[in-house]
């Protein structure tokens, strides 16, 4: 059985999300012809055909959109052990926390550095599309993640629970109530991935018959703020979001008939390091919203 070459896998992913051999070439810095051979030989590798190519249009085959499934994990993996490698050639002296928009880490640094002074700790803020990511590729020991997220491959501690909110333009019509119910909202276009709410997207799907606009790719809450304003949408978010993000042209209205939002640790469950099961054990007793 030939061995998957990660260079290879690289180049696919690059031609899968660019959907043009030529994008995709200047991406990677190399010639098409020479990224068109690649492919070819990873087609033949793999025994399977993997693009779909006519003159007017790339798409990806069935096999092909399996391999991206399977290909972005893998190589993020590779990633996060050059950088796991590396750390401990030099010494494991870093601890780094990923941790979403809401959540303070503050008292569990402290209580950290306390416990473990041997440790410099670092943090850095994610955001709904990396908050796994980060594991995978090296970036962080552990995330505090807000649920739901893809849990394959990882430990999972739960933490705290916290009420959602809708955050309406000043002027929208339902920014005055003083709560909300998700039927409320059903025909409002919903500025994040429905799958991040599904109450409102098993009435929204129910009532459009599938139908829906296109999302904004916003990966900040600072950009979801900006198309809210603007009237171009709504958006459910923690509440302790909405404390930490206050302005006078958006308002933060109570939605009482959906599930709160579940904060977790996430580790990668391949890892046995000592500071991370010190560190999940610690963070079970630290309090992590400072604004409730």
């Amino acid at each position: 059985m030939t061995d998957v070459d990660l260079r290879k896998l690289r180049y696919f992913v690059a031609v899968a999300e660019e959907l043009h051999f030529g994008r995709a070439a200047e991406r990677l810095h190399i010639a098409q012809p020479v990224l068109s051979r690649q492919i070819r030989a990873l087609e033949h590798e793999l025994g399977a055909q993997l693009f779909a190519r006519t003159k007017r249009a790339t798409e990806l085959t069935a096999a092909g959109r399996q391999l991206l499934d399977d290909a972005r994990p893998l190589l993020a993996s590779a990633e996060g052990l050059r950088r796991r490698v590396a750390q401990a050639a030099r010494g494991p002296k870093t601890f780094t926390i990923g941790f979403m928009p809401g959540i303070t880490p503050t008292a569990a640094v402290r209580a950290f550095e306390a416990l473990r002074p041997d440790r410099d700790v670092e943090v850095f803020r994610t955001t709904w599309v990396d908050q796994v990511q980060v594991l995978f590729d090296g970036r962080a020991d552990v995330s505090v993640v807000r649920l739901p997220i893809e849990q394959s491959g990882l430990r999972i501690r739960p933490l705290f629970e916290e009420p959602r909110i809708a955050w309406l333009a000043a002027d929208h019509r339902l920014a005055d109530k003083p709560s909300l119910e998700i039927a409320d909202l059903a025909d409002e276009h919903l500025l994040q991935h429905a799958d991040q709410v599904p109450e409102w997207r098993d009435i929204a799907l129910e009532l459009r018959s599938g139908r829906r606009r296109p999302v904004p790719d916003l990966t900040s809450v600072e950009e979801k703020l900006e198309h809210v304003a603007a009237g171009r949408g709504v958006s459910i978010l923690p509440v302790s979001v909405a404390a930490f993000y206050q302005r006078a042209d958006v308002r933060a209205v109570p939605v009482t008939d959906i599930a709160p939002n579940k904060v977790c640790l996430a580790w990668l469950a391949s890892r046995r390091s000592r500071a991370i099961q010190e560190f999940a054990a610690l963070a079970e007793t630290v309090d992590w919203v400072m604004t409730r």
